[in-house]
């Protein structure tokens, strides 16, 4: 006689414990997402050589007396940020649209049907990840740009009044003016589309509306995105340009809204 013996029921961990949708669960991916592709790497270190190697250029290359004397001392040291900027447009406009060009965001949106933390994962993870680099490179970069200005009219130090406020600033208008673009990129799903928008309606709009001959017009612009994020970056007050406050405001508020917009078309439209 045989004896037969059940067999014991294999037994699996919860469902929600262990597999559930959770919003650090959400961040992991999206930053395991970000730090893994090689466009990451080439857009970031791209920003950062940019920076760092303008900077040392101004300060190897500075006179004193000479025609950027009245320049601030910060602006000075960062002029490479108008380039590393074009860089991180790039990569926050990869990080939404590009996913669009390959399909991951079929995969991305059928992991997370409810959509809206994708993007919001995305923003974040972008954000910190720029605000962090780029700081640490303004730092960096104004440091050793300091070891050829410190006898000349631009020597300064980090405990000058407004110095490490327009270092910390020149990050955030990086950061924000990236996260513009990320959500271009959501919005328009297209990265030569959010590209040309980001160019035409960011950078070249603003120098056409210059043009015409109105107060209003001119007070407008000192609030757009590019002009925001030059006053955000000085030590001291520019002509013509709004205070640190209202910048970082309304640049925040530029980008806010296009994250909005894209949040919505994303809520309405398919994949």
């Amino acid at each position: 006689m045989t004896t037969t013996h059940p067999t014991p029921a294999l037994s699996h961990p919860a469902g929600p414990s262990r597999y559930g949708i959770t919003g650090p669960r959400i961040l992991r991916s999206e930053w395991h997402k970000l730090h893994s592709l090689r466009s990451t790497w080439i857009t970031v270190v791209s920003a950062v050589v940019m920076v760092l190697g303008v900077g040392l250029i101004m300060g190897g290359t500075y006179t004193s007396g000479g025609g950027d004397s009245d320049v601030d001392t910060v602006v000075l040291t960062l002029y490479g940020s108008m380039l590393g900027q074009l860089c991180l447009v790039v990569l926050g406009i990869l990080m939404t649209a590009g996913e669009y060009a390959t399909g991951m965001i079929r995969s991305s949106l059928t992991a997370v049907p409810a959509r809206l933390p994708v993007l919001w994962a995305k923003a974040a993870v972008f954000a910190a990840a720029v605000f962090t680099v780029m700081f640490a490179t303004a730092l960096v970069t104004f440091a050793a740009a300091q070891a050829f200005l410190h006898d000349t009219d631009q020597a300064a130090s980090f405990t000058d009044p407004g110095i490490l406020r327009a270092l910390a600033g020149n990050a955030a208008a990086l950061t924000l003016m990236g996260l513009l673009a990320l959500g271009l990129g959501a919005l328009l799903r297209s990265v030569p589309g959010a590209i040309g928008a980001f160019i035409g309606g960011v950078m070249i709009l603003p120098e056409i509306l210059g043009m015409l001959p109105y107060d209003a017009v001119e007070r407008a612009i000192m609030y757009f995105p590019t002009q925001a994020a030059g006053a955000l970056g000085s030590a001291t007050p520019i002509p013509g340009t709004a205070s640190p406050g209202p910048a970082l405001l309304a640049l925040t508020v530029w980008a806010g809204t296009t994250l909005a917009a894209a949040a919505l078309g994303l809520r309405r439209r398919d994949v």
